[in-house]
């Protein structure tokens, strides 16, 4: 795992930008949100660190003007690797020529320097559901959960959820691998942003595992002590 990896969280976003006061800027705001945050000052290092953790980044940032490589050659390199991944220029450059190269270069977004940190978290968050919107598919093991369909899935076999179960189940599953903290499952899924008990997680919980998990066997869903809980990635 990379140095740069510093925290634990539901998504995890790659900054690359050779300025320590913007990053340490973006860096702080990000990890306030829940977001994890790995920083690189140069364009090599950040190309590096893209491509080794391509299916970890949830949005990748980039400056247009870095040392050693320029945004523009990271975003086409990673293009070449990856369709997905949402990748926003963050440059003071601000011609219309300067918004459209970029653009076609594989950027999904352009935010002009400066720029306030309310619209940057607001371009991630809607390319971050842009992003989910690809898939309607996921799994885990023997379970297979289709949006389209509202169905979950065991061995081909169907399993009966609840909303609330089929919402939580959708969310560790479009987070597999990472750990989902308590905080923002109650964010996430029940769409509570306040202080509020959320020893109803539990109780969800509980009920998903009778449903999904097979005696003797280890529950799909694991307890990550002290922060959350977390679906593993297939081996």
């Amino acid at each position: 795992m990379s140095q740069y990896h510093k925290v634990i969280s539901t998504m995890r976003i790659l900054t690359v930008e050779d300025e320590p006061s913007i990053s340490n800027f973006i860096r702080d705001g990000l990890e306030e949100e829940g977001f994890a945050v790995d920083v690189a000052d140069n364009g090599k290092k950040g190309l590096q660190l893209a491509l080794d953790n391509l299916e970890e980044y949830d949005v990748i940032l980039l400056d247009w003007m870095l040392p050693g490589m320029s945004g523009i050659e990271i975003c086409r390199n990673i293009r070449l690797e990856n369709k997905v991944v949402p990748i926003i220029f963050l440059t003071a450059k601000d011609t219309v020529d300067d918004v459209v190269f970029g653009l076609e270069s594989g950027a999904n977004d352009y935010i002009r320097k400066p720029f306030s940190f309310e619209e940057l978290l607001a371009r991630i968050r809607v390319l971050m559901r842009k992003n989910e919107t690809q898939s309607t598919i996921f799994s885990a093991g023997d379970i297979v959960l289709n949006i389209e369909k509202h169905t979950v899935t065991k061995k081909e076999n169907q399993i009966e959820l609840t909303q609330k179960e089929f919402s939580l189940l959708e969310y560790f599953l479009r987070n597999k691998g990472k750990v989902c903290r308590r905080t923002r499952i109650i964010e996430e899924v029940w769409d509570i942003h306040f202080d509020y008990d959320n020893s109803v997680i539990d109780v969800y919980i509980n009920s998903l595992r009778k449903k999904l998990d097979e005696v003797g066997k280890p529950s799909l869903i694991t307890t990550v002590r002290g922060v959350g809980y977390k679906i593993d990635t297939d081996e």
